[in-house]
């Protein structure tokens, strides 16, 4: 890949997409007091505006591919801004229906954009996947950690509603970088509607329902650590603040392996190392926790940070690793990220009620050690070098 012009603006219009499909969830959780106590919302329903975009991946990712064949990945690609643009809009509005609304828009927005990036990758720059993805992956999570932290202090500064409307900005930078990839001829997915078998191929390979357990579990694990590991620590006696910067220190340790599983996994026609690695370190970081050795806090985050930005990548990468085409690899990211994202929102959930039910943290702890061994096992069979026929 050569450093022109058009190469450059065309990464610097994946970073901007990148950073709309995580900011504008993430802008949400430290302010959700100062949306609770304004509207007078429940804790169930403030609890629920995090729950919203999940189940919206899990709707409409299998409908982006198709969607994007009949209009071209690049114009699907800017319409879907557009509608994060209105989402991010009408959820600053100040009503509890505009927030709900908003909220559902903003998760159907970046529904499209979860599933078509990659494939994006294997059909303009094929030779380029695993450096492509590294730089996506990055700045989604990088962008995470911002919105997380700008939120609360623009909040307290102005309203929340102001902190909520901040994330237009990053998508409008968005859309204006993205216009150049709309000048040239509407490029589609390359296979007719007959050319494709639909999900019941991927439901009938060992191999799409690894890779859909891959994406699901370690979505599983992203969003139920960032729900209840700093809870988790307060109860096992560490300060709240602390506890807070612990969960930054994993965020923060998911960064680089981000960026370098991609490249070593497109290198590599068997990526069954990369899955061994990024399981010792989950299974480290859990039963660090589950042990309540908590003078070691943050190794154990260190270890779950590289964990995580280890296997989201390489779930990522699956996508274009193991299908031959750009709409096949759609297909399959529409596959295993609408049920993924199911068992992602299970996670949640499912650990507050084990809490209330048991009155500790031990089995929900006991949990993430057994779910990272189902993990290995799926991401371990994902891993190996077979292409799937769709």
């Amino acid at each position: 890949m050569q450093l022109d012009s058009k190469v450059l603006l065309f990464v610097a219009s994946i970073v901007l997409l990148a950073t709309t499909l995580r900011t504008p969830l993430t802008l949400v959780g430290p302010i959700i007091s100062f949306i609770r106590d304004d509207l007078g919302i429940s804790n169930v329903l403030g609890g629920f505006l995090t729950t919203i975009p999940l189940l919206a991946f899990a709707v409409v990712s299998p409908f982006a591919p198709r969607i994007a064949r009949k209009f071209g990945m690049e114009w699907t690609l800017f319409y879907s801004v557009l509608l994060l643009s209105a989402g991010i809009l009408l959820r600053s509005f100040g009503t509890i229906t505009f927030l709900l609304i908003g909220t559902i828009l903003i998760g159907v927005a970046i529904s499209f954009g979860n599933v078509l990036i990659p494939s994006f990758f294997k059909m303009r720059y094929p030779l380029h996947i695993g450096l492509l993805t590294g730089i996506y992956t990055v700045s989604m999570n990088l962008s995470a950690g911002i919105g997380a932290g700008v939120s609360y202090p623009i909040a307290e500064a102005s309203n929340w509603q102001i902190a909520l409307a901040s994330g237009l900005v990053v998508a409008v930078a968005a859309l204006i970088f993205w216009i150049p990839q709309l000048r040239g001829e509407k490029v589609s997915l390359g296979e007719s509607s007959s050319d494709s078998k639909g999900w019941s191929s991927f439901i009938r390979s060992p191999i799409a329902i690894a890779v859909m357990l891959a994406m699901g579990l370690q979505s599983f694990f992203f969003y139920t650590t960032a729900a209840w590991i700093p809870e988790i620590y307060i109860a096992q006696g560490i300060d709240a603040s602390k506890a807070g910067w612990l969960f930054s220190v994993l965020q923060f340790f998911q960064i680089p392996m981000t960026f370098l599983t991609p490249i070593l996994a497109g290198k590599m026609a068997n990526q069954r190392p990369i899955v061994v690695v990024f399981t010792v370190f989950y299974l480290i970081g859990f039963t660090g926790v589950l042990m309540e050795w908590t003078d070691y806090a943050i190794v154990w985050m260190i270890c779950l940070g590289f964990a995580g930005g280890s296997s989201f990548s390489l779930a990522m990468m699956f996508f274009t690793l193991r299908t031959k085409t750009a709409y096949a690899a759609a297909e399959l990211s529409g596959f295993a990220q609408s049920i993924g994202y199911l068992l992602a929102a299970v996670g949640p959930i499912g650990f507050g009620l084990l809490k209330d039910i048991t009155g500790s943290w031990f089995i929900p702890n006991v949990i993430f050690v057994i779910t990272a061994i189902i993990l290995f096992i799926s991401a371990y069979i994902a891993g190996n070098n077979r292409i799937i026929d769709n």
